[in-house]
Parts: structure tokens; sequence; C-alpha cells
């Protein structure tokens, strides 16, 4: 099952669970639309030639949705009478936080082993290094921006680039690192307006034109909100640019698609093994198994590393 936001690299993922679990004569369910097809026992058997072409899809072949229902004890036992009326006997759930927190609750609750696999462009799931679709995600958004970089020397202009990320800034660290940024905002770490007004005078003697990357939930309030303030001290003009959803499209990237592959494979085996309310991930090359709780509600740090690096490569 795929739920919450799609992610690049989801179907490599229902692709290795599928093929791994027929590999141990296990027949395979798929659950379309999420919890809500959990709950509605919206199920498709899966066999090895289901999956065949799918794993340069981006999307999901599974289809995704949000459902407040099964945030209820009441949707939560509609969806185990519905699985165990199908006759299964394990979960794997590709998703996000808010995924592994409803597979979590169902653990919890009733007899049933779950395995999660981490899913989200956000890369914000404790636990993994990367989770499936963030690698894809950035160069989507770096490809974009490399584009704009192009506009924005040829008029000598600043632009102000908002990417996806309510509550982390792993997107806006890592394309703004790679496409040589000037300044990056992120909600882990305060935006200070007067540390922005200090590069754009220090950049205005060498720099005519100007890349600050912005991650949706900056506390500054995003693109349109921070560019304001500067203009609102300086009198300098700009351009935004939201990438929004493009940054969850396309065909995953090899390194997602491996990912996907591995801890798809490795929830199979969890599961096998008797495991149950864990998030399969990778850490510095390593299979890890988190619990789901852990997985959605530790926070992840971004690397402070790298953002020290970012400003000093951007003087």
């Amino acid at each position: 099952m795929t739920a919450g936001g799609d992610a690049p690299g989801m179907n490599a993922c229902i692709r290795a669970v599928t093929r791994v679990a027929r590999h141990h004569d296990i027949r395979v369910l798929g659950v379309e639309h999420g919890f809500t097809g959990l709950m509605a026992g919206d199920y498709t058997e899966l066999i090895r030639s289901s999956v065949s072409n799918i794993i340069q899809r981006g999307g999901t072949i599974l289809k995704s949705a949000r459902t407040p229902e099964f945030q209820t004890p009441e949707g939560r036992k509609k969806a185990y009478d519905s699985m165990k009326a199908a006759g299964m006997d394990g979960l794997v759930v590709i998703g996000g936080d808010g995924t592994a927190r409803g597979g979590a609750a169902m653990c919890e609750e009733f007899d049933i082993p779950i395995v999660g696999c981490p899913g989200t462009i956000d890369n914000d799931l404790f636990g993994t290094d990367e989770t499936i679709g963030f690698d894809t995600a950035v160069n989507t958004a770096l490809e974009s921006i490399d584009k704009i970089r192009d506009t924005a020397d040829a008029f000598e202009r600043t632009f102000y680039i908002e990417v996806m990320g309510r509550t982390s800034g792993f997107i806006a660290l890592d394309v703004g690192l790679s496409c040589g940024a000037e300044f990056i905002a992120i909600p882990e770490n305060p935006t200070r307006l007067e540390d922005l007004l200090k590069i754009f005078k220090g950049l205005r003697a060498t720099k005519r034109s100007n890349m600050i990357i912005v991650a949706e939930g900056d506390e500054a309030g995003g693109a349109m909100e921070l560019a304001e303030k500067v203009k609102e001290q300086t009198g300098m003009d700009y351009r935004i640019a939201i990438l929004g959803h493009v940054q969850r499209g396309g065909s995953p990237t090899a390194r997602d698609r491996i990912l996907a592959s591995k801890l798809g494979a490795a929830a199979v085996e969890g599961l096998i093994n008797g495991q149950s309310n864990i998030m399969t991930g990778e850490v510095n090359g390593k299979l890890t198994l988190t619990p789901f709780i852990e997985a959605a509600e530790k926070k992840k740090p971004v690397d402070e590393i790298m953002f020290e690096l970012a400003k000093i490569l951007a003087e």
C-alpha cells in the first residue's frame, strides 16, 4: 500500500515487495488508494507481470489518498476487518510520517504485522539517511533552478526560489548547495533578515544576479514574504519561482530506484522474520529497522556542516 504524498520510486518499491514476496511463494494483494482502499477492501492481486515496466515510472500504480476517517478508531477497525476478510497475514506500507503513524496505530490496536518503507520527498523520517523520492526531487528542482539561473544572469536579477519542505529543509539545503545559491532559508535554522541584508550588501560589489532558495515552511513565510521584507529594507526588485508539485513527479533517479528496491525487499524479509511496527531504512549504507513512532516523531537533523559550507561557498 502507498499512502500520503506520492514520491518517485514508490513504484520501484511496489515492484520489489511483489517480486520478493512471490519469490517466497507469498500471495500479494495491492491496496489501492491508500488507507481509504484498506478500509473499503479495494484490493487487487499482484503477480510478477503486474509490476513489469514500472520501475522507471513516477507516482504510484496503487494510487494514494488522504483519509481522515482512518485516523479514528472506527476507521482503523474497519480496515482491520477488511484485511482479515481478505485473508491478509501482513502489510507493507510505503509513505511518510502520517503513514508511519497509521501503521503504528494499527499494530498497537490489532494483531496484524506491519512493516513500512520510507516514501516521501521531504526526507524527514528518522532512521534513514534518505527517503525514497528525495534524490529525484532534489535533481528535478535543480534542473529547473539551473534554467532560472540563466535568465537571472541575463537580466541581473535576484530570484527567490521556493521548494517543498513545510517542516524540513532537506530539499532546500541540498538544492541550495548544489546550485550555488547565495542564501538558503530553512525551517530548522531561523532566518534572520539582517543576515540576508548583510549578504546582499556584500554581494552588490561583485554580483548582479542572486539565487535565494527558500523552503516553503521557513519561518519568514516562504519566498514571497521574504522577498517583500528585503524589498522594504533595500528597494531591491525581485522575481519569484515556486516549483511546487513538479518536485513530486518524474522518473526516479537510479539512486531512488536502488534504495526503493532494497527497502522493499527488506520489508518483506522483515515480515517473514516476524518483524512488525517498524520502518526500514538505510544509514551509512547499512539496513536499519526503526519503530514506526520513532521514525515519525523523532526529529531528523539537517547537516549543519553542509549549511555552513553553503554560506562559505556563496561568498
